[in-house]
Parts: C-alpha cells; sequence; structure tokens
C-alpha cells in the first residue's frame, strides 16, 4: 500500500521553525516592541517617500497631483544635464565634500588619541564635553557667529588685524578664503562628536595588550601605532566607507548660510542648486531628478568603496 504525503501539512522542520520563532518572541517581546517605533519611521519617512522618485520622469502638476501627471521620460535629467549651473555645482559639491573628507577626517581619530593618552580624568572629561558641544550648535548660529568674527570690514579678527597694522584677510568674500573658512567651521562643529566613536572603539581594545608592551619596554608611540590604531581599524574603516558614499550628497544649511553673491563660483553646491532651481521656481520634477541622481551616485561611491576594501583590508560595511 503506497502511502501519500500530504504537501499542505508542516514538516519537522517547518514546525521547528514555527516553535523557535514563538519561543524568542515570547522571551524578547520587550526588544521586539522598542523596535516597533524605530520600523515604524523608517517605513513612514524613508521607504513610502521612495514612490516619489516617479516625479522625476512626469511633468508634474501640484493640482493633479503625481500619479495623473504627464510622463516625459528623461527630458528633466537632459535638462539638468544641459545647464552649465549644475555641473559647477556638482564640481563644488565634490570638491567640497573631498576636502572635508581627506581635511576632516583624520581630526576625530587624532582627538580620540590624544584624550586617551591623558590620565587626569577630571581634565580627560572637560575636554571631552568642550570639543562636541559645538555639534548642538546650529548652523544658522555658526554662520552668524562667522559673520560676526570674519567679517571683511567689521570682523572682530580684521578688526584686531588692522589694529596690529596688518590688513584685513578677506575670510568670507574670496572664493579661496572662503573655502578654507568653510572647512575649519566644518571641522570645528563635528570633529568632536566623531571622535566620540572613537572613543568608545578604545574601550574595546584589551587592556592585556598594553601591560605586555609595558614589559617589553614599547613606547607610547609604538603602542598606539601597533596596538591602538588596529584595534580601531575597522571603526576607521566603516565610517571611511560611509563618508566616501556621501561625497555626492551635501547638506543644505552650512553652504547656505556661509554663503554669499560673491562666492558663488564656489559656495553653490547640489542642494542649494535644488532649492535655488527647483524649490524657489517650483519646478519639483528638476529638483526630483537631481535628488535621484545624487542617490544613485551616492551608491555607487559607497558599493565601490565597500568593494576596494573587501579586496585591500577584507572588511566591509556587510
Amino acid at each position: 500500500m503506497q502511502v501519500v504525503s500530504n504537501p499542505n501539512r508542516p514538516t519537522a522542520a517547518g514546525k521547528r521553525r514555527t516553535g523557535t520563532f514563538v519561543k524568542v518572541m515570547r522571551n524578547d517581546w520587550q526588544l521586539y516592541a522598542l523596535m516597533f517605533l524605530p520600523l515604524v519611521y523608517f517605513l513612514l519617512f524613508k521607504y513610502v517617500p521612495m514612490a516619489g522618485v516617479i516625479v522625476a520622469f512626469k511633468e508634474y502638476n501640484i493640482f493633479k497631483g503625481i500619479w495623473a501627471s504627464e510622463w516625459i521620460g528623461l527630458a528633466a535629467f537632459e535638462e539638468v544635464f544641459r545647464s552649465d549651473r549644475f555641473w559647477i555645482a556638482l564640481r563644488n559639491t565634490f570638491m567640497l565634500n573631498f576636502l572635508d573628507l581627506v581635511v576632516g577626517f583624520p581630526v576625530p581619530i587624532i582627538l580620540a588619541l590624544l584624550l586617551n593618552e591623558i590620565r587626569i580624568k577630571w581634565f580627560k572629561r572637560t575636554a571631552q564635553t568642550m570639543l562636541y558641544l559645538p555639534h548642538f550648535i546650529s548652523w544658522v548660529v555658526i554662520s552668524g557667529m562667522a559673520i560676526q568674527l570674519l567679517a571683511t570690514n567689521a570682523g572682530s579678527v580684521n578688526v584686531f588685524l588692522n589694529k596690529l597694522g596688518f590688513e584685513s584677510i578677506p575670510f568670507l568674500s574670496d572664493p579661496t578664503h572662503w573655502v578654507f573658512t568653510y572647512l575649519g567651521a566644518g571641522i570645528w562643529r563635528e570633529a568632536g562628536w566623531g571622535m566620540i566613536l572613537y572613543l568608545a572603539a578604545l574601550t574595546a581594545i584589551n587592556k592585556d595588550l598594553y601591560e605586555a608592551a609595558d614589559v617589553d619596554g614599547a613606547s607610547r608611540l609604538r603602542k598606539t601605532w601597533h596596538i591602538t590604531l588596529p584595534g580601531i581599524r575597522p571603526t576607521i574603516i566603516i565610517l571611511l566607507i560611509l563618508n566616501v558614499g556621501y561625497v555626492a550628497t551635501i547638506g543644505f544649511e552650512r553652504p547656505y548660510l556661509m554663503g554669499n553673491p560673491g562666492v558663488r563660483e564656489v559656495s553653490e553646491v547640489l542642494s542649494t542648486y535644488v532649492y535655488t532651481v527647483g524649490i524657489e521656481s517650483g519646478r519639483f520634477t528638476i529638483a526630483t531628478a537631481i535628488g535621484l541622481f545624487q542617490s544613485v551616485v551616492g551608491m555607487v561611491f559607497l558599493l565601490t568603496a565597500d568593494f576596494i576594501s573587501r579586496k585591500v583590508n577584507n572588511q566591509g560595511i556587510w
């Protein structure tokens, strides 16, 4: 007599998986409950808005809505790529982000290494607090401070230099000086905040390695080079890959508030270009097309940096 198995009957492996899932949910339901709100946030504000990229391929009409607007294909991208102003904004975006990466990325690492060597606890805590506090100051306040301090004619710094007999430095009115001012303001605001991540990574290094190095007579510099830096290398690589992925994306507040018509040739970036051309003019199709272009380029940079890192160091972000 031949026994015919029922395909709808759950298998033993399926029962085990179901039982394991129920057991895990029963034991750790508090953790999954805590994850519920973040998941809802990302779903509503990160994934659902992705449907809006279809605006880049339509002649968007605010009265017709997204789905009823007429299709125009790649016409918006063709218009964007024909604009000289777009290529200038793209060049400035890459330039400022690349300089931020080259100049600003090592600063938090250096600060973390320096603070790690401080043995006076109260001084270490005070210095750490002073370094990361600027992160909580908005760019509106920072730009106002920059104007008050660095303005060519009435800024406090130039007034002081003039009293000493020196000429004024055009920090905010000369393109070259503006770029250095832009980089300095960014490093001052964000270096201390990035330093916290490396300080957290330093706490995970085995202290026995330092004790063994002391027995061998290693200097502080040797211990930093052979123990500390290799210990935080995974953190450095992951943050570097993530920063490379943002090379094509730049914030709006910093270049917009610190820029002015005199330095527009270096201060206009894609975010400010989208605001002036896409939002102020009501051309939402152009704004969406540029945003989609930035996202695609950023993804390419991110995947490329991760691929190179895996080939060179056998480490990546996933």
